[in-house]
């Protein structure tokens, strides 16, 4: 495998893509590559296998996302033997959050194209609905190897025409114990067929991988920034708290910096719970993440999140877990958190990867007279001594509590009855009035439709879309 570094960061119109696919990458905001699509790319759209080294926002999502649907442009019609689209591209990630991610990002990168369909195959959801949706067939499943390895076995999803093979974040599958499940999955697909594999860290497992998966796979490497650069481009400050005010000093402190989207780490699910109840009775919009959630309330809170209709997410480690969330202004670290690697990950949410490969963001850290040790070893590792912020400095502000901006409305009905996000977004500007600028994200889902309206028309938006139509037809909202 030979190595390839990019040091160059040139525009996409420097690839063999078509005129519609640059027009739509212009459109969203696309412009210079990231040092992993500047890498990767030309040698995914040449048809080689990768082997490519990549952190979470990178834009890795887009390079494969780019390569598979160059390949459906050969043949977007090709059907199985039954009769229903063949599916050409399989995704392959850890959990069920990344592969709602990596879905939209193909939906959006695709829009040039005609009516490519992508279904997610994911545990937690019903199984039903996926197989029904899988007799039409799609060009792309993305989907968890545990969901994909039982519709192979019940024979739901046909792989024998596969183009292309995309292992994303393969080393946390690995840690997940998916070894098994990949192998199986992966002997289901051709032998012929272009396979990219996407990772963070390379350990045994990986190489055991590409040895068996892989044909001649170019290596991509690009280095992630080591952990002392990384938090060096980070604004960090530390906050001594005592045990019996840490909860509540985390509402001080939003209150005093007042960043719009605050990801809140904590160490238990009780102390997410506590939180959450400190900051509400606070005046705070904010929202738990943790096991005990339902996928349902987790889809609804990741939702409300990413379109700005809550100020803060209060999480555990392992339920933030494969969350991408962009334009986040700060982390606040509830509890120092038990190793420096622990720390490094959590505050690296603040910022996305630029193209030169700095993360940006704010991170406060609350710590007790009897955390002083871990501190010391964050500082250590960091190469960095820490500054602090007195709790009596944290002064209130004048403008009253932090108010998110956007409001979630939940339409029950989505893309089994064929409602597009343009449906939602003419039936509320064009047939009951509200301005452009007051519609913010909106997510069809399955069976339900989440929209962000501007949080002062939300009650209004509700009344009009309960009154009015969607696509000719009557539906249900409510505000969550």
């Amino acid at each position: 495998m030979n190595p390839h570094v990019s040091t160059a960061a040139p525009g996409f119109d420097a690839l063999p893509l078509p005129p519609a696919t640059l027009q739509n990458l212009a459109r969203l905001g696309y412009s210079a590559m990231t040092p992993i699509q500047a890498a990767a790319l030309p040698l995914a759209l040449a048809g080689q296998d990768l082997l490519a080294q990549a952190r979470t926002g990178s834009g890795k999502t887009a390079t494969f996302a780019l390569a598979l649907l160059a390949r459906l442009g050969a043949n977007p019609q090709q059907r199985s033997p039954m009769g229903a689209l063949a599916v050409q591209a399989l995704v392959l990630c850890p959990t069920r959050e990344l592969a709602d991610q990596v879905t939209q990002e193909i939906r959006r990168l695709a829009a040039a194209e005609d009516n490519i369909k992508v279904l997610t195959l994911c545990g937690g959801s019903p199984m039903r609905p996926q197989l029904a949706s899988l007799e039409h067939g799609a060009h792309v499943v993305v989907g968890t190897p545990g969901r994909l390895m039982d519709h192979l076995a019940r024979g739901s999803l046909d792989l024998a025409v596969l183009q292309t093979l995309v292992l994303d974040e393969a080393d946390r599958m690995l840690d997940m114990g998916f070894f098994d499940d990949i192998v199986t999955v992966v002997k289901q697909c051709p032998k012929q067929r272009q396979t990219l594999l996407f990772s963070a860290t390379y350990p045994e497992g990986i190489a055991k991988l590409a040895a068996a998966f892989l044909r001649e796979p170019k290596e991509v490497k690009i280095a992630a920034p080591a952990p002392s650069v990384a938090a060096a481009q980070i604004q960090q400050r530390f906050v001594q708290v005592s045990e019996e005010d840490r909860l509540h000093t985390v509402g001080l402190l939003l209150d005093h910096v007042r960043p719009a989207r605050t990801l809140a780490f904590c160490n238990t699910k009780q102390q997410c719970r506590d939180l959450v109840a400190v900051l509400r009775a606070q005046g705070l919009v904010a929202l738990e993440l943790h096991g005990d959630l339902e996928q349902r309330e987790r889809d609804q809170v990741l939702v409300q999140f990413s379109n700005g209709s809550a100020s803060v997410l209060v999480a555990t480690d392992i339920a933030a877990r494969g969350l991408d969330i962009i334009g986040l202004e700060a982390v606040v670290n509830v509890d120092v958190s038990p190793d420096v690697a622990t720390h490094t990950h959590r505050i690296g949410r603040t910022g996305r990867m630029s193209a030169e490969g700095q993360a940006e963001g704010a991170a406060y850290t609350l710590a007790s007279l009897d955390e002083m040790g871990r501190v010391g070893a964050i500082e250590q590792a960091g190469g960095f001594t820490s500054q602090w912020l007195a709790v009596d400095s944290l002064a209130p502000s004048e403008a009253g509590p932090l108010v998110p901006a956007m409001a979630t409305l939940q339409i029950l009905g989505g893309r089994k009855e064929k409602i597009r996000a343009g449906d939602v977004l003419g039936a509320l500007t064009k047939d009951m009035g509200f301005a452009a600028a007051q519609v913010g994200k909106i997510n069809v889902n399955e069976f339900s439709t989440y929209v962000a309206v501007a949080r002062g028309v939300a009650d209004a938006a509700v009344r009009k879309l309960n009154a009015g139509k969607v696509k000719g037809k009557s539906v249900k909202v409510r505000r969550l």
